[in-house]
């Protein structure tokens, strides 16, 4: 009954607490609105080769990922769902990837189950499938990595072995093309180690070709297509995106080493006071070929990331699926055994989570009200649906640990399915902007000209209004390097410029501008603007409708 009903079970669980609520809740500033737009421009302009944003070059990422989430939109529509479908297909798939990897490796429905099971409830992993940039994307790829290597070393046959390593070569390609050369390295890290320890190095040498050979085929022709696009793309993506990101003295988000450790730790909720024995267990069958990998696949690509000076949580997604394969094969010797401290100890430990959670929104609330009394009955109550909905699950795992071991995955699934459409006003008007676009789009639509001094403001504008050519007045942010191109100055305006140009613009017609006002900077910006807009306000976040200047 496992075997037959438990993957079709867990994929429907997926649709229900993770694609349903994709809709929930406007795009957020400033990753996915500007995922969404440079995906739309490329359906827009058909420039497939070379990202865009917003008609300026952006060469930070490759083009594989833009072309799925801008597949997601000609499928289902330049809307919520369509720019989400990418990251949530992504999760599913690497769902998938832990029930046929754990199949290979124990042979055991019950182990099969419960780290899919693992995983999938992993809050990190049920959170990012519901967002809109690359990293579910470059994980669900990184993970096939380490699922076909495994397929490599333990086929028998010739022939599994060569379509083992091809896979390989082809999850490389399209990592690759999803967000760099990360993808062609994180496998050799796992795989080198491995067969020198399993004196299988020639073997790694003789069948590696064929995997090197597929991930040039599959990449090889959209990087000739951008270097004939754009001869200056590989010098900055290989030096700015990753030479200076992981050596250089200014890197961005630059992180101390042992950053991912405790982030690791809280990647795994709700399943944490399972780690200590995950980790004896690991370490006592460590000389087990099959736990030796799984070590190899959760270690090495933490050390690299650790060394690398610019860091960001997302990294080191791809660690996950190899600590689920860890965690679930203890987790399913315990229940065998009838252990159930562990278990009882994070039922507890979850419960107290939540608890305090309680507490302290109920305190907020009534002391400082982080939702506004009448106007958001609906999301609080979403909220503490959520709060009594993980206590319950929990305190039913800390009762009965062996035959309800699974209960925090409720809790998880109801984090994901209610809290980002309960999330108040305040986040909600400042964070996701294209929702306050959205009720001003006849006034927008008729605009000439459209002008915004924010990037996540920009962005969401532009892919609201489906335009690309959004003027950006007095900020640059990551378009610095797109916008020392000479023929993308006309994409900026500064203080000095800016009366000139609303009065040319005005000239043509309407101008729609999107202002983020936060301080005194903005206020002054805002300023330099004519006085004879219509204005709307929420939040931060301020759009303003110029009329044509009567000739």
């Amino acid at each position: 009954m496992i075997r037959r009903w438990a993957l079709p079970l867990l994929l429907l669980a997926f649709g229900l607490f993770y694609l349903l609520p994709l809709t929930t809740h406007g795009l957020w500033i400033p990753d996915e609105t500007r995922y969404a737009q440079i995906s739309q421009e490329m359906l827009l302009t058909g420039k497939w080769a070379s990202p865009h944003f917003m008609g300026i070059r952006y060469f930070e990422k490759p083009a594989a990922g833009y072309w799925m989430i801008a597949l997601g939109q000609a499928i289902f529509g330049q809307n919520l769902f369509g720019v989400r479908f990418a990251s949530a297909l992504s999760t599913a798939l690497s769902i998938v990837l832990v029930y046929l990897v754990s199949r290979r490796l124990w042979n055991d429905p019950q182990k099969t189950l419960v780290s899919t099971v693992l995983y999938m409830s992993f809050v990190s992993v049920a959170a990012l499938a519901g967002y809109a940039n690359l990293d579910p994307q470059f994980t669900f790829w990184v993970n096939l990595t380490g699922v076909a290597l495994w397929f490599c070393f333990d086929s028998t046959t010739r022939n599994g072995r060569l379509a083992s390593w091809a896979l390989l070569g082809f999850a490389c390609g399209m990592g690759f093309m999803t967000k760099g050369f990360l993808a062609w390295l994180l496998p050799v890290l796992i795989a080198l180690p491995y067969a020198i320890w399993q004196k299988r190095f020639r073997e790694l040498l003789g069948y590696g070709v064929v995997a090197v050979v597929v991930a040039i085929v599959v990449s090889l022709p959209w990087a000739l297509a951008v270097h004939l696009q754009e001869p200056d793309y590989w010098n900055f993506f290989f030096w700015h995106e990753h030479i200076q990101r992981f050596a250089g003295d200014d890197a961005q988000h630059a992180e101390p080493f042992w950053y991912y450790l405790p982030l690791l730790v809280a990647f795994s909720l709700p399943w944490v006071a399972l780690l200590p024995s995950t980790v004896i267990h690991a370490w006592q069958a460590k000389r087990l070929p099959k736990t030796a990998f799984l070590l190899l696949w959760l270690l090495m690509p933490l050390a690299f990331f650790s060394l690398a000076k610019g860091k960001l949580p997302s990294y080191i997604m791809p660690c996950l699926l190899p600590l689920a394969l860890l965690m679930g094969s203890t987790l399913a010797d315990k229940l065998a055994a009838g252990r159930s401290r562990a278990l009882r100890i994070n039922g507890w430990l979850n419960l107290v989570i939540g608890v305090v959670g309680l507490l302290a929104l109920t305190w907020f609330q009534l002391k400082k009200p982080v939702y506004e009394h009448g106007q958001e009955t609906l999301s609080l109550v979403l909220v503490f649906t959520f709060l009594f909905g993980w206590i319950i699950a929990n305190l039913l795992q800390a009762a009965r640990p062996l035959k309800l071991w699974a209960a925090p995955v409720i809790g998880s699934w109801l984090l994901v399915a209610l809290v980002p459409a309960a999330l108040p006003h305040s986040v909600v008007y400042n964070k996701t902007p294209d929702q306050f676009i959205i009720d001003h789009l006849q006034e927008l639509h008729p605009a000439t000209a459209l002008l915004s001094n924010d990037l996540g403001a920009a962005s969401a504008l532009s892919w609201r209004l489906g335009r690309p050519d959004v003027t950006l007045y007095n900020t640059v942010g990551e378009v610095k390097y797109g916008l020392a191109y000479p023929d993308a100055t006309h994409h900026k305006v500064d203080t000095t410029q800016v009366q000139q140009w609303m009065s040319e613009a005005r000239k043509k017609g309407p101008v729609g501008v999107v202002m983020r006002v936060k301080g005194d900077d903005e206020i002054a910006e805002v300023a330099l603007l004519p006085n004879d807009g219509q204005r709307y306000e929420q939040g931060n976040i301020v759009i303003l409708i110029f009329p044509q200047a009567v000739q």
